[in-house]
C-alpha cells in the first residue's frame, strides 16, 4: 500500500510592523484635523508653552542684557589687548593694563566730572523760568514783530508758570529720586558687567575655538576667517563710536568755556550720549546745543553753531575715516534703522550696540549669503 507522503508546510513568518511612511503620517495629521478638540488642545499647549518660555526670558532679561553688553565690551577691548600682545606682552598682563586704564578713567569721571554735572543739572532747572523771562526783555526779542512777540511771549509765560508749579517741582524731585535709584542699580550692574567682561576677555580665544568645533572640519577655516572679521569689525565699531563721542564731548566743553556759555560739563555729557548715535548724533546735538545757547544770547548761540558745524565737517572727513578705518561700511538708512531699533529695545546701550550688530549682519550677508546665491544659476 503506497503511503501518501507527508506534506511539509513552510513556517509562516510573524508579521513585522513597518515604520509609518509619509502617507501614514499624512493620515495622522488628517486625523488630528478631523478632531477639532484634539487640535485645539494641542494648539493650547503650544501657546501655553510659548507663554511660559516668554515669561522665563522676560524674568531674566536683565541678566541677558548684562551678558550681551559684557560680550560686546570684551570684543571692543580685545583689539587693544591684541595690540599689547603683539608687543610681546602676555594676554593676562594686557588685560590687567586695559582694565587698569579703564578704572582710572571711571574714577576720574566720578571725581572730576560727575559732581559738576549734578550741580549744573540743578542750576539749569532752577534758571529756566528766569531765563524765559529774561528772553522777553532782551534786545533781539524786542526787535521782533509785535505779533511774533505776543505769540512767543505767551508760550514762554506758560512754560515758566508750568515749571514754577509745585506739581512740576515734585515731579522733578521724583524724577531725581528715580535717577538716584537708577544710579545705585547701575553701580551694582556695573560690577556684574565688569566681572563678566573680564571672564569673556580672558576666555575669548577658547570661546571662538568652541564655536569652530561645532562646524564641519571642511568649513572651519572659512568660519574662523569670517568670525575674526566680524569680531574685528565689532571691536572697531565700538571703540570708534566711543572715541568719536569723547572727542565731541571735549570739543563741546572747550567751546562752552571759550564762548562763555553756561553749563559746560552738563552739555559735554549730553553731547557724549547724543553723539553715540552714528552719523546723525552730531547733527542732533548741533540743534539741541544751539537752542540751549539761545537762552544766553543769540550771538553766543550763533558762534557755537558755526564752530560746532566746522567741527562736524572735520570729524566727517578727517577724524571719522581714521578712527573707523576697520569698520564695515554701512548704508546710512541701515544705520538709522539700527539705531532706532536698538534705542527702542535697550536705550542708549542699544544705540551703541546697534552699529556693530548691523555691521556683523551685513558682513555675513556679503560673505556668505550673496556668494551662495551667485552660485545658483
Amino acid at each position: 500500500m503506497t503511503g501518501i507522503p507527508p506534506v511539509h508546510s513552510e513556517p509562516v513568518p510573524e508579521p513585522v510592523d513597518d515604520p509609518p511612511g509619509p502617507r501614514q503620517r499624512r493620515l495622522g495629521v488628517h486625523a488630528l484635523v478631523e478632531h477639532p478638540l484634539v487640535g485645539a488642545f494641542a494648539a493650547t499647549l503650544g501657546v501655553l508653552g510659548a507663554l511660559v518660555i516668554g515669561s522665563a526670558v522676560a524674568s531674566i532679561a536683565a541678566i541677558i542684557a548684562y551678558i550681551v553688553l559684557a560680550l560686546f565690551i570684551a570684543l571692543g577691548l580685545d583689539p587693544v589687548v591684541r595690540a599689547l600682545e603683539r608687543r610681546g606682552m602676555k594676554r593676562g598682563a594686557g588685560i590687567g593694563i586695559v582694565f587698569g586704564c579703564f578704572a582710572v578713567i571711571v574714577l576720574a569721571f566720578a571725581v572730576f566730572v560727575l559732581p559738576p554735572v549734578i550741580a549744573q543739572i540743578g542750576a539749569f532747572i532752577a534758571t529756566i523760568p528766569t531765563a524765559m523771562i529774561d528772553i522777553q526783555q532782551s534786545d533781539w526779542f524786542l526787535d521782533l514783530p509785535a505779533d511774533t512777540q505776543v505769540a512767543l511771549g505767551a508760550g514762554l509765560d506758560q512754560a515758566a508758570r508750568t515749571l514754577s508749579q509745585p506739581e512740576t517741582i515734585a515731579a522733578i524731585g521724583g524724577g531725581a529720586l528715580a535717577v538716584a535709584v537708577g544710579v545705585a542699580g547701575a553701580i551694582t550692574a556695573g560690577f556684574i558687567i565688569v566681572a563678566l567682561t573680564l571672564y569673556f576677555l580672558a576666555s575669548l580665544t577658547a570661546m571662538k575655538g568652541a564655536l569652530y568645533a561645532l562646524a564641519p572640519a571642511r568649513n572651519r577655516p572659512r568660519l574662523s576667517a569670517l568670525t575674526e572679521r566680524v569680531t574685528a569689525s565689532v571691536g572697531s565699531s565700538l571703540i570708534g563710536s566711543v572715541t568719536l563721542s569723547a572727542l565731541n564731548a571735549a570739543v563741546v566743553f572747550v567751546l562752552h568755556l571759550v564762548i562763555g556759555l553756561p553749563f559746560p560739563a552738563l552739555m559735554a555729557v549730553i553731547a557724549f550720549v547724543v553723539t553715540l548715535i552714528p552719523l546723525f548724533g552730531s547733527v542732533i546735538f548741533l540743534v539741541v546745543g544751539s537752542i540751549v545757547a539761545l537762552f544766553s544770547s543769540p550771538p553766543q548761540a550763533l558762534a557755537f553753531a558755526l564752530a560746532y558745524l566746522v567741527y562736524i565737517q572735520i570729524e566727517s572727513y578727517v577724524v571719522s575715516p581714521r578712527v573707523m578705518n576697520r569698520a564695515v561700511a554701512i548704508p546710512a538708512a541701515l544705520v538709522l534703522i539700527g539705531a532706532l531699533a536698538g534705542g527702542t529695545l535697550m536705550g542708549v546701550l542699544g544705540v551703541l550696540v546697534a552699529l556693530p550688530v548691523v555691521a556683523s549682519l551685513l558682513l555675513i550677508l556679503r560673505e556668505v549669503v550673496v556668494p551662495r546665491q551667485d552660485l545658483k544659476v
